[in-house]
C-alpha cells in the first residue's frame, strides 16, 4: 500500500489495521487535512482475486483511489483487505468477509468523525457491500461496480471453487474450512439480488463493463432493476476492472460528490 510519504500533502494519510472477529486486517485510511468537523465517511472494498493477481496482491492501487475521494471530493475515506487477502489474517468465506466489513464500518465510525458512510466496492465486494449496507442504517448509499447479482456459480461446484480459493492463496491454512458443508451454505446464504431490494430507497450506482469477462453485465441490469431507482451506467468497451477506467471513475467521483453535497 502507498506510503504516507508518497501521499498528497493534503491529505492526512495512515497505513494502519483493524480486527474482525480476532483477525488482524490490514487498512489505508485517508481524510482532507484541515477539517476539524464530521465528514462523510467512505469504505472501498476489493473484489475477490482474479488472475494473474493472487491474494496477496489483492488491492494494491486502491490506497491511490482512495487519495483521490478524500482529496477531490472530501470523504473520510477507508480501504482494506479482506481476511485471506493482502496483509491481512485468516482465509476466505463468504460469512468472513461479511463480518470484515461490518468490521470496518464500526472502524471507520470509530475512528473517522463521520456523519454517514458510503460503501464503495468492486466485484465481490460490490456485492458484499449490499449485503452488509441492507441491515446498517449508517450506511447512507452504495455504489457497485462490476458487482454480481448472486453467488450460484460458486455455489454450484463448491469444492472446485475451494481448490481455485487455495490455488490463488485466499485459503492458507490446511484443513480449512473446518466445517465444509456451512462454508459452502454460506455462498446461498447472502445473495446481493435479495439484499438490493430491501437496501432501497437508499440511494445506489450500479457501475458495469458491457465487455465484462467475469460477471456479465446481466448482472448490473437486475439488481439495478430490483432497487428500482438506482442509477445504472453500463460503460462501452469496458472490462471487469473498471477502476482503471477513467469513463467510470468520473461517474463514480460526480456521484459520490453529488452524495456528499445533497444528502
Amino acid at each position: 500500500m502507498v506510503t504516507g510519504e508518497d501521499a498528497p500533502v493534503s491529505t492526512m494519510v495512515s497505513n494502519d489495521s483493524f480486527l474482525s472477529a480476532g483477525l488482524r486486517l490490514a487498512s489505508y485510511y485517508a481524510r482532507p487535512n484541515g477539517v476539524l468537523g464530521p465528514l462523510r465517511g467512505l469504505i472501498l472494498c476489493h473484489g475477490f482475486p482474479i488472475g494473474p493477481l493472487d491474494a496477496r496482491q489483492s488491492a494494491g492501487t486502491f490506497p491511490q483511489l482512495i487519495d483521490r475521494v478524500a482529496n477531490e471530493v472530501g470523504y473520510a475515506s477507508l480501504t482494506f483487505t479482506f481476511r485471506g487477502c493482502g496483509a491481512s489474517e485468516g482465509d476466505f468465506s463468504l460469512q468472513g468477509w461479511v463480518d470484515d466489513l461490518r468490521a470496518a464500518v464500526d472502524h471507520l465510525v470509530e475512528v473517522g468523525n463521520v456523519d454517514g458512510v458510503w460503501l464503495v466496492g468492486t466485484n465481490t465486494g460490490a456485492s458484499i457491500a449490499l449485503c452488509v449496507a441492507v441491515d446498517d442504517p449508517r450506511v447512507a448509499g452504495c455504489a457497485s461496480l462490476s458487482g454480481r447479482a448472486d453467488f450460484d456459480d460458486w455455489a454450484e461446484q463448491p469444492r472446485r471453487f475451494l481448490e481455485h480459493a487455495r490455488e490463488i492463496g485466499a485459503i492458507r491454512r490446511v484443513g480449512f474450512p473446518p466445517n465444509f458443508d456451512e462454508w459452502t451454505r454460506e455462498l446461498r446464504r447472502f445473495r446481493p439480488i435479495d439484499a438490493v431490494r430491501r437496501f432501497a430507497p437508499r440511494p445506489l450506482l450500479v457501475l458495469h463493463g458491457d465487455e465484462d469477462e467475469s460477471v456479465p453485465a446481466a448482472d448490473a441490469r437486475v439488481l439495478a432493476q430490483a432497487h428500482g431507482a438506482a442509477e445504472l451506467r453500463v460503460i462501452p468497451g469496458a472490462g471487469h476492472r473498471l477502476r482503471h477506467d477513467p469513463r467510470a471513475l468520473a461517474v463514480l467521483l460526480g456521484w459520490l460528490d453529488r452524495q456528499r453535497t445533497g444528502y
